[in-house]
């Protein structure tokens, strides 16, 4: 009996054996083999179309002018509501926010308007963390933790990002950051018109500006497509992450992690997106929410700054980064200085907005109204 004991523990206790591991090992090898081949791959390859769309766009930015005349686009507010709608149609807000300074750059758009696209971007670019939340409420037969979760951050990135726009228009009017300006190096523009000029080139000649422009489009929202190849793929990498936020519950770190994740996806619809899982599993409590996507906020506009500068605008570059400051000082200060009543409002706001389906219908229809309003202007 004590043998047949000891043979039984030894068959349950096989799997942990190293001979059992290292028959796993070939399988998880090839995987991580092919990723290191892939990812770097990928890497290269989005950045290199992000900026070849880049240069398309402000080639063929003059076959937008008819459409934003039809739209009356014109002055800070009609631009924030163009940009906050494209945001909510394109489910991100970084390539609306780059084809806002490259119509900067190519003479479309003036500093305000431009200003208020990037803006309107960042508005519309939390719309993804609701629209997971709202496919997880029909997946999961009306569990509506997810909604709440993207009703959160869309009302955190509107409360702050809207005195944000204020104060950057006031920076942009009296020229605070004048002073802060960036040169892109001649030497990189040099090798940007040697590398994209002649194939640039060649599509200007073959097709109408507003071609050109829809053309840089297409290829900016692959280069996207393309990057995130090269990104950890967070439904298998969820859990380390989640175990690292479970030893951030603290809200400046929380905060910090959000501007972190952020800078290292590139992408604040990645980052945000995040939030739901992580949440539903217990491992962020719902007022830890805020200060993520705060700090997410911040970070988010590390690409478009990026592109400013291969762009060559230095006007581009103050634009982005008077927009980074403005929504910086706006979410410190309310971090630092109001953060008790500010998250209790939120999160109260976002409860009522969930408590069924005829208040989150109304709170849709406002989210849409406000830009289409600002658009009309």
């Amino acid at each position: 009996m004590e043998r047949e004991g000891t043979t039984s523990l030894a068959v349950a206790e096989a799997p942990a054996t190293p001979e059992a591991e290292t028959l796993a090992t070939p399988e998880r090898r090839m995987r991580l083999s092919r990723a290191a081949v892939v990812k770097p791959v990928a890497a290269v390859a989005g950045v290199f179309l992000f900026v070849f769309a880049l240069q398309l766009i402000k080639s063929g930015a003059r076959g937008l002018v008819p459409l934003l005349d039809g739209l009356e686009v014109s002055g800070a507010a009609n631009a924030t509501g163009f940009g906050w709608l494209l945001a909510y149609a394109a489910l991100s807000g970084s390539p609306v926010a780059a084809i806002g300074i490259t119509l900067l750059a190519g003479g479309v758009l003036s500093e305000a308007e431009a200003f208020g696209v990037v803006g309107g971007s960042r508005l519309g670019a939390s719309f993804i963390v609701l629209a997971v939340g709202f496919f997880l409420y029909i997946r999961k037969r009306r569990n509506s933790d997810g909604l709440y979760i993207g009703v959160v951050a869309l009302l955190t990135t509107f409360t702050t990002q809207g005195p944000a726009l204020l104060l950057g228009l006031i920076s942009l009017h009296y020229g605070w950051l004048d002073g802060v300006r960036f040169e892109t190096p001649a030497g990189l523009l040099d090798v940007i018109d040697q590398v994209y000029g002649p194939p640039v080139r060649f599509l200007a000649d073959l097709l109408p500006h507003w071609a050109l422009f829809a053309t840089g489009v297409g290829i900016l929202l692959l280069s996207f497509t393309v990057f995130d190849r090269a990104l950890p793929q967070l439904e298998s990498e969820g859990e380390g992450i989640s175990r690292a936020l479970h030893f951030l519950h603290r809200r400046p770190l929380m905060f910090l992690m959000g501007c972190l994740i952020t800078a290292t996806t590139m992408s604040v619809s990645i980052s945000l997106t995040l939030l739901v899982p992580l949440s539903l599993k217990g491992y962020i409590k719902r007022d830890q929410i805020i200060p993520y996507v705060m700090g997410a906020n911040i970070t988010t506009f590390i690409d478009t700054l990026v592109g400013a500068v291969l762009l060559g605008g230095a006007t581009a570059f103050t634009v982005v980064l008077t927009e980074m400051l403005s929504v910086a000082a706006v979410s410190l200060t309310v971090l630092v200085l109001l953060y008790g009543p500010y998250s209790r409002m939120v999160l109260a706001v976002a409860g009522q907005a969930t408590r069924n389906q005829r208040s989150l219908g109304v709170f849709l229809g406002a989210i849409v109204a406000v830009p289409a309003v600002l658009l009309l202007l």
